[in-house]
């Protein structure tokens, strides 16, 4: 292939055999699935047998669009009892579409959840609120005078950081659920460096910051690494009480779209010691995981975060793999279907991607594992997931 026309002649006679299938591409799909689990094993292993999918089980906000009914993202995010009835009824439709039961039907049990503890975003006093349909962290600092003040008060909580982090009934909690079996939670993952940061202070204000006042931006640096090792270290210890064999697990993810916003020199200097910091505790050896998310245009930042041995990475939809594989010649490549053309379901663009990205891990050492460049969006079907299957298992063989 290799060619925009090819790619587009290959589109052209797979999405009309798929309107001549009832809309359905032409797959095998319980080879495609065998041959996804062990291509997932080892994207980049010698006997890999075709291009890894990682779409499928993240694919839960798409539950409106393929009901046919009305979006209500606030009982969905509130109402577990209500989201499984969804999923059972969305996995009645994936499993004749592509084989799979593709979303969790368990109903969380009230009695085996811990209570809430504080977090990074407690520490900093930024308010997670439900506006517009979603969660937004919201800003605690509004002037540079306003940050140091906050500042001020983090370095206070960090003093006793215990005390301000678990709740008074955290241990009547603890022996219940001890004897249960249920393991206290542990902090693996966090909103990146640079995304906290401009919720906590404002995207313009850490611009600035950085620019005018480094020595201001490298304490709120420094106190929100503090703050994240400190939040590990509470939950490790609790986890540990009296289990004197208990083992921390390695690895640790960062979500940071933001991380966009700041030039490879800002970056270097507020973002980038942060993971390294973090990734030099919790992912010391070479196959623990260190994952970043940053489904933004981010590429000039690649030659900074290529030097953290990352293990897998998404980034967004104008980053592509040739470019991310110069920095990272080890790293697992989670994309890089541009998430609007899923969820628009515009069928042959999603094939000519596929194709692309095909020819593009072929020619680079392979360790893509085709989804999303980004979140999978509403709107996303499952004939579009379909479609994936059958352009990977027609045109993405390795072997």
């Amino acid at each position: 292939m290799n060619s925009t026309t090819d790619y587009q002649t290959i589109a052209d006679d797979l999405c009309g055999e798929m309107q001549r299938h009832d809309g359905l591409a032409p797959v095998d799909v319980e080879r495609f699935w065998a041959d996804n689990k062990r291509a997932q094993s080892d994207p980049f292993a010698d006997d890999c047998p075709q291009m890894p999918m990682g779409l499928g089980g993240n694919m839960g906000e798409c539950v409106f669009a393929e009901l046919g009914i009305k979006e209500d993202w606030y009982r969905w995010n509130h109402d577990p009892a209500w989201r499984v009835e969804l999923n059972k009824a969305y996995n009645d439709l994936s499993e004749k579409i592509v084989g799979r039961r593709l979303l969790d039907e368990s109903l969380p049990d009230p009695q085996r959840r811990w209570p809430k503890t504080q977090s990074l975003a407690d520490i900093f006093e930024a308010r997670n609120v439900w506006h517009n349909e979603s969660f937004w962290l919201q800003q605690s600092a509004d002037t540079v005078d306003e940050l140091k003040a906050l500042l001020d008060r983090v370095e206070a909580r960090l003093e006793n950081l215990r005390a301000f982090m678990i709740p008074p009934d955290w241990d009547e909690h603890k022996s219940r659920l001890d004897q249960l079996g249920v393991r206290p939670p542990r902090y693996r993952a966090q909103r990146g460096p640079c995304t906290f940061a401009t919720s906590v202070f404002g995207p313009e204000n850490m611009m600035f910051l950085v620019m005018d006042e480094p020595e201001l931006a490298m304490r709120f640096r420094d106190l929100i690494l503090r703050s994240m090792l400190g939040l590990a270290d509470v939950l490790d210890a609790e986890a540990a009480r009296n289990r004197p064999d208990d083992k921390p697990p390695h690895g640790f993810a960062f979500l940071d779209d933001n991380c966009c916003l700041f030039t490879p020199e800002m970056y270097e200097l507020f973002g980038l010691p942060v993971l390294r910091a973090i990734f030099d505790r919790f992912s010391p050896d070479p196959k623990d995981s260190r994952y970043q998310h940053s489904d933004s245009a981010m590429a000039h930042l690649l030659p900074l975060l290529g030097t953290l041995n990352m293990t897998a990475v998404n980034f967004g939809p104008t980053v592509m793999i040739d470019h991310i594989r110069t920095h990272m010649p080890r790293t697992r490549i989670d994309g890089v279907l541009a998430p609007f053309t899923f969820c628009r379901n515009e069928f042959p663009d999603i094939v000519t991607q596929c194709l692309r990205d095909i020819d593009l891990a072929r020619e680079h050492g392979k360790g893509v594992n085709f989804t999303t460049a980004g979140s999978v969006n509403n709107g996303s079907s499952l004939k579009g997931l379909r479609l994936v299957m059958a352009t990977i298992q027609r045109y993405g063989r390795f072997d």
